[in-house]
């Protein structure tokens, strides 16, 4: 038995996958604890779950896209976030005395902490934005984002390495995707690619299941977690792209409460509703490139439509968009027709299903949270202090 720490930011899309790997090494004898914000991890763990809070600060602005988002999400979020859980994540460390110590890529705190004290560590990639590096092609931009890496390191006390990335652990990443997605990127043997760590779910609303309409194709539209007036305008055009094909599909449309008044017949508008239970009655997903949901629907075989707006979804979309399995549109300029026709084209060209279904068999195979558990299990055997070298400065070689 070996004792795991995860360090984990306060994000739906990072927390999720992070409880899929806590509830794998639990179940095979493990013990696990948690280094985060407790509102955000408590209902995935249960009341019984050892958890060292964090607190939570509201750090980022919602709104910026492009260059602009992916500032914002490093000045306004990693790097202080950072910064005010070092203490916490130090404290963790001395309280619990883990063998092993598992980072989320957003989580940079872990990683230095993990480093100060040479504890082998590892990383959790969520998503594909720091796993392949997109912004290589723009070496200021990397080296910008590099520079905030080596700062913080600096001020934790960390004696200067080039080759030390908080991102990227020495030892074992683990990344929730497969080659199917990342394409011709090339890694050192120590990424483990297992694909979507799927866990349970704290309980789901209710869900009006008598609703359903089996004749018909059923649609999910969700942009996630975005503030009320950029979800608004996206969703006002997706009951205007789904008005006219309600002898053919059902839509079920993630809003809040009275958002969207008087909705067609043939559109469900809800607050919430219970993602996994829903993804093997879909047809279609449309959304806004967040990883969970598009690995989700993937693993099910259920084809996207997916406007992004920023940070990794951009890329996530291009994967995706790439494999034959989904389609990318325009999250701010997409008119409802074009939605409609790319809606359209998901359910009736069966390449598109036939694609994701390839997506989600190399997910299977790459064997998810329990492929990661035995990963982690591996490192903790390990002799102290052996790791695997990086292939390059900074992060992993992507080409």
């Amino acid at each position: 038995m070996s004792r795991f720490l995860l360090v984990i930011p306060p994000l739906a899309g990072h927390v999720n996958p992070a409880a899929g790997v806590g509830d794998a090494l639990a179940g095979r004898g493990h013990e696990v604890a948690w280094v985060c914000s407790e509102t955000f991890i408590r209902p995935l763990v249960g009341p019984r779950a050892t958890v060292y809070r964090t607190g939570t600060r509201l750090y980022r602005p919602l709104g910026d896209r492009g260059l602009a988002g992916l500032k914002s999400l490093w000045e306004g979020f990693i790097v202080p976030f950072a910064r005010f859980t070092l203490p916490a994540v130090d404290g963790a460390i001395e309280a619990y005395r883990p063998d092993v110590v598992v980072v989320d890529q957003h989580a940079l705190a872990g990683a230095i902490a993990a480093q100060r004290r040479g504890l082998r560590w590892a990383s959790l990639a969520p998503g594909s934005m720091e796993l392949t590096r997109p912004y290589r092609a723009l070496p200021k931009v990397d080296a910008w984002i590099s520079g905030h890496c080596v700062s913080l390191c600096a001020e934790a006390g960390l004696p200067r390495d080039e080759t030390f990335d908080p991102r990227f652990s020495p030892y074992l990443v683990l990344a929730c995707t497969t080659a199917a997605l990342t394409g011709g990127a090339a890694f050192p043997d120590h990424y483990a690619l297992v694909g979507p760590m799927l866990a349970g779910r704290a309980a789901g609303p209710d869900f009006p299941w008598d609703h359903l309409h089996p004749g018909r194709r059923l649609v999910l539209v969700t942009v996630g977690t975005l503030s009320a007036e950029i979800a608004m305008d996206f969703c006002t055009r997706a009951v205007e792209a789904l008005q006219p094909l309600g002898d053919r599909l059902q839509a079920i449309l993630v809003a809040p409460d009275g958002a969207l008044p008087d909705p067609p017949p043939h559109i469900l508008v809800m607050p919430q509703v219970p993602l996994l239970e829903l993804m093997p009655h879909l047809d279609a997903v449309v959304c806004h490139g967040g990883m969970n949901t598009v690995g989700e629907a993937l693993a099910h075989g259920v084809p996207l439509v997916i406007a992004p707006i920023r940070h990794d979804q951009p890329v996530t979309a291009a994967q995706v968009a790439e494999a034959g399995a989904g389609i990318r549109v325009r999250f701010a300029r997409v008119t409802a027709a074009q939605l409609r026709t790319a809606v359209t084209a998901v359910l009736d060209d069966t390449a598109y299903r036939s694609a994701a279904r390839r997506v989600g068999d190399s997910f299977a195979a790459a064997g998810g949270a329990a492929a990661a558990a035995e990963r982690l299990e591996q490192l903790a055997r390990s002799p102290a202090g052996q790791k695997r070298p990086v292939s390059s400065p900074m992060g992993p070689s992507a080409r």
